[in-house]
């Protein structure tokens, strides 16, 4: 018996202690939801009020403190202001906790109502209530909702996705516990076909009672869209509003509203989007998003584990930034890969030669040859076909053992007469010596490709006493310059070559409509607008003679990562998270909790049948699709890459099985093959018997699919009588994943509420994940026991090793994650900082505080980096003012009475500027309220600095009646915003040009990331610096020159701004990935995003807009054009 079993019968496992906490919660529900039954639907409703009222005033208290202390600010001196905010920010988090303590309170009663609902629209066509005012506004633009004189009627169907649903669910007590479990802010893994929608329904309902926001969180526009459509109505009947961001434009109104309801539903990449968004704001009503409250993520292991070290990026254009090298050294880089491609062809016909001699001596040359020509180019199919040979593959590992001893010591010895070196498992391409002299050989100059020392020669510059200070700053640039111009030559190169070594057509990216699209690795699904990241995208596009895209600059980024860790509280649901579980605690802190299945899994998982070869794999894998399809169950197979879907459709079409292929190149049938793909249909099939005569005979055969890697997220297949009867779905894996998730969720296609099912995967030695990790020790298992063509070697023993496989590969790959998010951690603290800045700045409330604290910094500043006359320079400079102590004071008092000092002597220069900013004003605006307010709504305020005029648009009523004030406050708001939004992105572009600069630290045995975090904060500082001192010049000098009152201009009115010139991109670090957010992509890759848990049929069209003199469907009695239909019709 496995230890592991053995200890958790005796004491329990983890998924057992997670039941036992969450069953009183669950048995809480079923113990009052037998007496919702008795209730009308109007009572039903009332009781939902009466919780929501008891959640919403749970914290009264709390929040009248926070009133009576926001009141007290206007009152309170600027530089005393901070403690007050302080204590407001302490309460709001008091106010959280207590409203979380409300909803605990509530959460039986709550997941009852909305379990009861469920039932209500279930077994009634109809559902009758008293109207209220949301209902009549429903009824004007909802299909399922009607108002007949004081009576609203709910239909129990309703358009979601296109589609005539009828509501026919009511949750199962597992999914009780799914949903107690999201509400606790963990993670729900329920199996496929459990009902992760419907289960959403529970804590979603409940914590939108508290009015700060639900958001529901899809991977793509068509679920987000369906489902709240789908599940909008349940909420709806109980009087919470819901909206999805991704049916409105970006920075609009609607958009607006949308984040306003109680629940909101969207996709990661718009709320992440509308974050980013909202800090490039100008004006407090450009702002969409409020406090990030509570979210739910769907499929949360591909948006919070697979696109975590994803940073979603607001860029522009730069500067030439279409003069690029890509296509310069395209040509050369070609022609290297064709002479490395002739050496190593060259080497392994030397290695066959050598290793079938027979001498021992001259075996072992053959296989370090070997291992050069796999160090050359390791995806070679000649190369992979010979390493699949008994013995083979473990010969040459033993040969790279002895070269990878002492840290690689010897390595340089089989890797010198190579060109490049190509690290498969690191991802990396390293030019060699020799490649660095075929290089200089070509273009002539020995030097073009060689970075210079810069370490040593910088030293060398400063020991030269021959020159002088000028002449050795100019050296230092010169020599600056020189090495970004090699390192950028260098980055080209090596980008070219992986793109060449790599990455192949139609299995990692497919060329279509003349542009490279990325194949999503665990989809197989055309990932539209994606692109790689450093330059790797475009060398792609220069090796398939495509347009190279120019490059951009950063305005504005965040990874998802960092952006779902501003939620109070974070949950999610997938059917594939618990091999994860470690990797979410870490990061996320969400523990991941296994909920049981409905009913048992009736699945046979078999074990993994392993091949020599792939030819041996495929030619076995069609004999198994032949056997299950005449056997009456459909077959499933999955596929990992564009070529072998289209290479076993091409060996099914020559046996005549007729088939439907889902692939990146067909994605667009994929809602039409997988509603077939659970399905049989009668034939006549030919077989021949044991004594070689042909039969005919009419019987039920199993559809067949292939899916390109695991027909997608969100399909669930739903199987016939007649399927279920013949053994359900078969499952045919073509290759182990890298993950053991994706092979998860391909098992997980079969078996779906307890229908039965099975799955198998088959294996070679020649697959990707066997080639690297896997495969010596059963290629020394298959060569002992002497397996011939066409044999397989089947055990649990081989899953395990294979498993084992996957989980190096799954660290490997956290380790990246977890390394590349370091990166940008260090950039997410500066956002943190420059964003509250912007936000106070925006919002105008803390202003007074925050230029408080800049003054008060500059004052520390000054004193600490400066001599007595430093300081006099320097108070002249930023604070426009005389210093305010001797130098007697500076030389003898103590620091601390010299800070406080120099602050309120500068303070109060501060505040006279702006009394002295007001008092010019206000006779101005005064006169042209009295004399011309029914003309002008806005007008100018010029205020300059002594250097530039800045045009200020204030509303002349509010600067009337505050007597200036927002004059002011609009000012001090221009100059931060734009100080802030100028050095944020400046120190975003330093940042980029710094990652890049840093790998070459390892050069120099150094860590990149040290040099990163070390240098990123010299940069912060520095930015900080900037803003402070232009923000606190230009405030210490404001003032309104003279103005006739007959001269002041009015403001022209604002324009509905179009939408902004700049791209929206997602880059994903791992593998280099990136995916621009092109709306005009949607519309082509709609088909890709279908989902099919529910049969699509042809959408129904209902004209639901009322003619303009109908009756307004709201039941006020007046006609549609004078009620909800004004302005419309």
């Amino acid at each position: 018996m496995d230890i592991n079993n053995f200890l958790s019968k005796i004491f329990g496992n983890k998924a057992t202690r997670d039941m036992k906490a969450i069953q009183p919660y669950v048995d809480k529900v079923k113990e009052i939801y037998p007496t919702f039954a008795a209730l009308s639907n109007d009572e039903l409703r009332a009781k939902t009020k009466e919780i929501q009222t008891k959640v919403q005033h749970s914290a009264d208290d709390l929040k009248e403190k926070i009133a009576d202390l926001k009141a007290k600010i206007e009152k309170t001196p600027i530089e005393e202001r901070e403690v007050i905010f302080n204590q407001i920010d302490k309460l709001e988090k008091e106010v959280l906790d207590r409203t979380e303590e409300g909803l605990n309170e509530v959460q039986p009663i709550a997941l009852a109502i909305v379990k009861d609902t469920a039932r209500r629209f279930t077994e009634n066509e109809e559902l009758v209530v008293t109207a209220n005012d949301f209902d009549r506004e429903l009824a004007a633009t909802r299909d399922f909702v009607r108002i007949e004189g004081d009576k609203a009627i709910y239909q129990n169907h309703w358009i979601a996705g296109g589609n005539d649903m009828k509501w026919d669910m009511v949750h199962y007590d597992v999914q009780l516990i799914g949903g107690t479990v999201l509400h606790q802010g963990k993670i729900a893994e329920m199996a496929t076909g459990e009902g992760k929608t419907l289960v959403s329904t529970l804590p979603v309902f409940l914590n939108a009672l508290t009015g700060n926001g639900v958001h529901v969180v899809t991977v793509n526009d068509y679920l987000a869209k369906r489902d709240s459509e789908w599940n909008g109505p349940i909420y709806m009947f109980h009087g919470l509003s819901v909206d999805c961001i991704d049916k409105h434009q970006p920075n609009s109104e609607a958009r607006r509203q949308a984040y306003m309801a109680d629940i909101t539903f969207g996709t990661n990449n718009e709320f992440g989007f509308d974050y980013l968004r909202d800090n490039m704001a100008m004006v407090p009503e450009d702002l969409v998003q409020r406090r990030h409250n509570y979210a739910i993520v769907d499929e949360v292991d591909s948006v919070l584990i697979d696109d975590a070290r994803t940073p979603l990026i607001i860029s522009g254009p730069v500067p030439k930034g279409d003069v690029q090298l890509f296509e310069e050294y395209q040509p050369l880089v070609e022609r290297l890969v064709d002479v490395q491609r002739k050496l190593a062809t060259q080497y392994l016909a030397e290695a066959k030669t050598l290793i079938a001699s027979g001498d021992k001596e001259k075996q072992e040359e053959g296989f370090l040859s070997l291992f050069r020509s796999h160090k050359a180019l390791p995806k070679n199919n000649p190369l992979i076909k010979f390493l699949s040979e008994t013995g083979i593959k473990a010969g040459m590992l033993k040969t790279e053992a002895i070269y990878m001893e002492n840290n690689n010591r010897r390595m340089p010895e089989a890797t010198d007469p190579l060109y490049f070196v190509v690290d498969e498992k690191l991802h990396s391409v390293d030019l060699t010596d020799k490649g660095n002299k075929w290089l200089a050989d070509q273009v002539h100059d020995d030097q073009l490709f060689v970075l210079p020392d810069v370490t040593t020669e910088l030293s060398a510059l400063e020991s030269d006493t021959s020159l002088t200070d000028e002449e050795r700053v100019m050296r230092k640039d010169e020599l600056l310059t020189d090495y970004a111009i090699k390192s950028e030559r260098v980055h080209t190169i090596l980008a070219l070559l992986k793109a060449y070594t790599m990455f192949r057509i139609n299995e990692e990216y497919v060329v279509m409509d003349g542009q490279v699209k990325i194949v999503d690795e665990q989809t197989g699904r055309i990932m539209e607008g994606r692109r790689w990241s450093d330059g790797l995208h475009q060398a792609v596009e220069a090796k398939e003679h495509v347009k190279v895209e120019a490059a951009t600059q950063t305005f504005a980024t965040i990874t998802l990562q960092n952006y779902f860790r501003m939620y109070h509280k974070l949950a999610g649901m997938t059917g594939t998270a618990i091999t994860e579980a470690g990797e979410f605690w870490n990061i996320y802190k969400l523990d991941v909790v296994e909920i049981p299945t409905n009913r048992p899994v009736q699945r046979i998982d078999m074990n993994d049948r392993v091949y020599k070869t792939k030819r041996e794999k495929y030619a076995a894998v069609i004999a198994e699709v032949e056997k299950m399809r005449l056997s009456g169950r459909p077959v499933l197979v999955g596929t990992t890459s564009v070529d072998v879907s289209e290479l076993l459709s091409r060996m099914l079409q020559m046996r005549h099985i007729p088939h439907q292929v889902l692939n990146a190149k067909l994605h667009q049938k994929e809602a039409d093959i997988v509603a077939l793909a659970g399905q049989s249909t009668k034939g006549r099939v030919t077989f021949t018997d044991a004594e070689g005569n042909k039969h005919e005979e009419e019987r039920m055969l199993g559809a067949v699919t292939i899916a390109t890697n695991m027909a997608g997220r969100g399909t669930d297949i739903k199987l016939t009588d007649e399927v279920k009867a013949a053994g359900g779905l078969a499952i045919i894996g073509t290759e182990r994943h890298e993950s053991r998730r994706v092979d998860r969720q391909l098992r997980g296609r079969a078996g779906r509420q307890g229908d039965p099912g099975s799955s198998v995967f088959f294996v070679s030695l020649e697959d990707n994940l066997m080639r690297l990790f896997a495969s010596e020790r059963i290629a020394n298992v298959m060569d002992k026991l002497g397996f011939k063509d066409g044999e397989m070697i089947e055990s649990k023993m081989i899953n395990s090793s294979i498993e084992r496989a996957q989980k190096k590969v799954e660290e490997n790959h956290f380790g990246i994650r977890k390394r590349l998010l370091e990166y940008d951690d260090v950039m997410n603290k500066q956002r943190t900082v420059i964003y509250e800045k912007r936000r106070h700045a925006l919002m105008g409330e803390r202003i007074g505080m925050d230029i408080s604290n800049m003054i008060w910094d500059r004052v520390l500043n000054i004193i600490d980096n400066n001599d007595f006359i430093g300081c006099k320079e320097r108070f002249l400079e930023v604070m426009a003012m005389e210093v305010p102590f001797t130098e007697q004071d500076f030389n003898g008092k103590r620091r601390d009475d010299l800070y406080e000092t120099a602050f309120q002597a500068a303070m109060g220069n501060f505040k006279r500027r702006i009394q002295n900013l007001s008092q010019v004003a206000t006779p101005v605006v005064t006169h042209v309220f009295e004399q011309q307010g029914d003309v002008y709504e806005n007008i100018l305020v010029p205020v300059t600095d002594g250097k530039l005029v800045y045009n200020i648009r204030v509303n002349l009523k509010e600067a009337y009646e505050s007597q200036c004030d927002n004059v002011v406050r609009e000012f001090q708001k221009s100059i931060l915003l734009h100080n802030i939004d100028e050095a944020w992105k400046e120190n975003l572009r330093e940042l980029d040009e710094l990652k890049k600069s840093v790998q070459n630290a390892s050069y120099e045995q150094k860590d990149p990331l040290l040099i990163f975090k070390l240098e990123s904060v010299k940069l912060f500082d520095a930015m900080v610096n900037r803003i402070n001192n232009d923000t606190v010049a230009t405030l210490m000098r404001a003032q309104i020159p003279g103005r006739d009152p007959n001269e002041v201009q009015e403001a022209a009115p604002e324009q509905s701004k179009p939408r902004q010139q700049y791209t929206e991109m997602k880059v994903n670090a791992q593998d280099g990935t990136n995916e621009m957010e092109d709306p005009s992509a949607a519309a082509a890759a709609e088909a890709a995003r279908r989902d099919t848990r529910q049969q699509v049929t042809q959408p129904i069209v209902k004209e639901k807009m009322p003619n303009r003199n109908d009756p307004c469907p709201c039941g006020s009695g007046k006609k549609f054009k004078n009620c909800h239909g004004k302005g419309l019709v």
